[in-house]
């Protein structure tokens, strides 16, 4: 487990940098490695805890396996809890028009 500070994290792409010691040139993040509930995403300047391979990754070295808040075990999202989200929200309305004979078709 590696401990770092998010450097840059381009929300509408998904992705960013964390800085660590033990990643040199820093860890490429992608928005699906983040283990948390709802929509994920980083804070520029957030500690985070992590894991990392080497693998070349748009021009960084390491990319991050799994990330989770420090202070926080992996998959333990109850200090972020997840409820209802307006990240997405549908309505359906449907209607029906009475024909001549009165009956919904």
């Amino acid at each position: 487990m590696l401990t770092g500070v998010v450097r840059d994290w381009h929300r509408e792409e998904g992705w960013g940098v964390i800085d660590c010691d033990a990643t040199p040139g820093g860890c490429w993040a992608h928005f699906s490695a983040i283990e948390a509930d709802g929509y994920r995403e980083l804070t520029n300047g957030e500690t985070v805890e992590f894991t990392a391979e080497q693998a070349a990754q748009d021009c960084y070295a390491y990319r991050a396996v799994h990330v989770w808040r420090a202070g926080t075990e992996p998959g333990d999202t109850t200090r972020h809890p997840s409820g209802p989200s307006d990240a997405y929200r549908s309505v359906l309305t449907v209607e029906f028009d009475d024909d001549a004979d009165g009956v919904a078709h």
